[in-house]
């Protein structure tokens, strides 16, 4: 959970458009939480536009429009039935919340092929499961996807966030790039490289269209 204090709001056409002072990294179809500002625009709501440019209001067609020569920087927008109101200084809060849950526990003792010993390798299990959904969604983000993090986008994104999961259990106790093994031969090398996965995660390429 990260919060963020505002640093300028209006209301123009049903619409909110709110700024804060730093980047937060919000992204269209986040969820956020509004607190802490007057005129009615606290609220709980999806943002369906984070375009850095001056909001002009709504089109005959219902479209959002913008004056692409001003810049408004740190800004999203979202639903906000009200009278406009003309831009100003802002109190408040924006809290950003994201969990995702692209893989489970039970996926990954699958994939492994074992069943736990203990309470603490179960724990150890759902802590890894936990970073896996994180670090997949994140990397997924920064490749300018827009997904629900409560909903997976896709076999190949279950996968991945499943492999990495197991990856990251099976490197318990180790270091280096190999998994801790008994073999007079020495360790096995990794089975499953970062580049399957991110193929997987359809972030092979720095953007998508």
């Amino acid at each position: 959970m990260a919060t963020y204090d505002l640093a300028f709001h209006t209301r123009l056409d049903g619409y909110a458009v709110v700024q804060t002072f730093v980047e937060t990294g919000i992204q269209v179809t986040d969820s956020v939480v509004i607190a802490g500002v007057s005129h009615g625009f606290n609220a709980t709501a999806d943002v369906v536009s984070t375009d850095p440019y001056l909001f002009l209001g709504v089109s005959d067609e219902g479209d959002l429009r913008f004056d692409y020569g001003v810049i408004m920087q740190n800004q999203f927008i979202y639903v906000n039935n009200g009278a406009d109101f003309e831009r100003d200084t802002a109190t408040g809060t924006v809290t950003y919340t994201v969990t995702p849950s692209w893989t489970t526990s039970a996926l990954v003792l699958s994939a492994l092929g074992i069943d736990v010993a203990t309470a603490n390798d179960t724990a150890y299990v759902a802590k890894c499961v936990s970073a896996s959904n994180f670090w997949c969604w994140n990397k997924r983000r920064e490749s300018n996807y827009t997904d629900s993090p409560s909903t997976v986008p896709n076999a190949s994104v279950e996968l991945a966030a499943t492999l990495y999961a197991m990856q990251l259990y099976r490197e318990r106790g180790t270091s280096g790039d190999a998994y801790a093994g008994y073999d007079a031969m020495g360790n096995l090398p990794l089975p499953v490289n970062l580049s399957r996965i991110m193929q997987l995660l359809g972030c092979s390429r720095a953007t998508v269209a």
